[in-house]
């Protein structure tokens, strides 16, 4: 099951943004480049977002 997307602070979406065009770049060069360092870095960056995200709406 897909996990919802959090809301991203302005760091976040300028890290997100910047991983995902290296990603593109890698595209254009070719199917046979591996982007998996990436992909994790990505998901690395929304699951540290999603945790921050739960941190703060859950109650002391």
């Amino acid at each position: 099951m897909a996990q919802p997307e959090p809301q991203l602070t302005a760091s976040e979406k300028t890290k997100a943004a910047w991983l995902i065009a290296r990603m593109a770049k890698r595209a254009v060069a070719g199917p046979e480049v591996d982007q998996s360092d990436l992909e994790k870095k990505l998901d690395r960056l929304m699951e540290t977002a999603r945790q921050r995200e739960a941190k703060t709406k859950s109650p002391r």
